[in-house]
C-alpha cells in the first residue's frame, strides 16, 4: 500500500515538474492574450492543477476534471490543462471530450510527441487505427525510432504490406526488434490483397462462397455465426490460421474450441503459438486464461495458476 503510494506521488511530481515547465511557454501567436495571474491566483492555479493530479493518480478522474476546471476558470486555454482533461476523458472512456481537449492543445504545440501519442492511444480506444496511423506517421517523422510502433498500428488495420515494407528497413538498419523479427518471419508474403464488401448472407451461403472467396471477412462472418458450434469453430479457426497466420484472433477461437473439447495440450500449443502476434494487453491476457483454464483441465495446477497471475497483472 505504501510502495503504491510512493510510486503515486512519483508520478505525480514527474507529471507536474514535465507540464509546469510548458504551461506557460507560448507566444503571443500561439494562445489567446490573458492577462497575467496574480500570485494568489497562480498558487490558486498550481493548488487546484496538483490536485487534479493526485485525483487522477488514484483512479478520481471525475474529481480531476473538477479541479481542472477550476484551473481553466483561473486561466482559460492552458496547454497543460487541455492535456490533462484529455487524459482524464480518455480514462473515462469519453474519446469525444478526449480527442477534442487534445486537439485544442495540439493547436498550440503540434509537434509535441507526448500529445501525440496520447492522440494515436484515443484512436487505438476507438479501433480507428487509420487515423492512428496517420499520426504515428507525423510522430516517427519527428522521432525515427517510434518505427516499430507504426508497425503494430499497419498490422492492426491490416496493411501487411506496409508493415512487412517498413519491417524490411528496419531490419537493414538494424533496428528491428526481436519480437518483430519473429513476426516478420510468420507473416512472410501473406497479407490481404483485396478488400471485399460484405453482405448478409446465411451460414450456407457463407461457407459456399469461402470455397472459392477465401477472405477474412468472409472467415470472420462464418466464425461469428459458428458461435454455439464447437466443431465449426475448430475446423475454421483451423484453416483461417493457415491463411491469416498474423490473426491472433483466430489462434484464441482456435484454443477456447479445443479447451470446451478437453483437448487441452492442442489448445495450449495453439494458444502459445498465437502469442507471438498479440499486440495489445487485453488480447494477451485472454490468452494467458484460456492457457491457465487448459493447464488446469490437464491437472497441472502450478501452470495453470502461474498463467493466471500473468493475466491479472495484466488487467490491473
Amino acid at each position: 500500500m505504501i510502495e503504491n503510494k510512493m510510486k503515486n506521488n512519483k508520478i505525480i511530481l514527474f507529471t507536474l515538474f514535465f507540464i509546469l515547465q510548458h504551461s506557460f511557454s507560448f507566444s503571443q501567436d500561439s494562445i489567446p492574450e490573458n492577462k497575467d495571474l496574480t500570485e494568489d491566483a497562480e498558487l490558486k492555479f498550481q493548488q487546484y492543477f496538483f490536485k487534479a493530479l493526485s485525483e487522477k493518480a488514484i483512479g478520481n478522474y471525475q474529481k480531476a476534471i473538477e479541479n481542472l476546471e477550476s484551473c481553466n476558470q483561473l486561466l482559460e486555454n492552458d496547454i497543460a490543462v487541455f492535456y490533462e482533461f484529455s487524459k482524464n476523458y480518455l480514462e473515462l472512456n469519453n474519446s469525444l471530450l478526449a480527442k477534442e481537449y487534445i486537439n485544442r492543445a495540439l493547436q498550440k504545440d503540434a509537434n509535441n510527441l507526448w500529445m501525440l501519442k496520447h492522440l494515436v492511444k484515443i484512436y487505438q480506444k476507438e479501433r480507428n487505427y487509420k487515423a492512428a496511423i496517420k499520426v504515428q506517421q507525423q510522430i516517427t517523422v519527428l522521432n525515427p525510432k517510434e518505427r516499430d510502433f507504426l508497425v503494430q498500428l499497419y498490422i492492426y488495420d491490416r496493411q501487411y504490406q506496409e508493415a512487412i515494407a517498413l519491417m524490411e528497413t528496419l531490419e537493414q538498419e538494424n533496428l528491428l526488434l526481436t519480437r518483430l523479427k519473429k513476426l516478420k518471419e510468420k507473416l512472410g508474403n501473406r497479407y490481404s490483397q483485396k478488400v471485399k464488401k460484405e453482405k448478409t448472407l446465411t451460414i450456407s451461403d457463407l461457407k459456399k462462397q469461402f470455397e472459392t472467396d477465401k477472405s477474412y471477412q468472409l472467415l470472420n462472418q462464418i466464425l461469428k455465426f459458428s458461435a454455439d458450434n464447437v466443431s465449426e469453430l475448430i475446423k475454421y479457426s483451423s484453416e483461417g490460421i493457415l491463411l491469416f497466420p498474423a490473426q491472433p484472433n483466430l489462434y484464441l477461437i482456435n484454443g477456447r474450441a479445443l479447451t470446451t473439447q478437453k483437448e487441452y495440450k492442442k489448445a495450449i500449443l495453439v494458444l502459445k503459438e498465437g502469442l507471438d502476434f498479440v499486440l495489445e494487453n487485453e488480447m494477451e491476457a485472454d490468452f494467458y486464461k484460456e492457457i491457465a483454464k487448459s493447464y488446469k483441465g490437464l491437472g497441472d495446477d502450478k501452470e495453470g495458476n502461474k498463467y493466471q497471475q500473468k493475466a491479472n497483472k495484466l488487467k490491473s
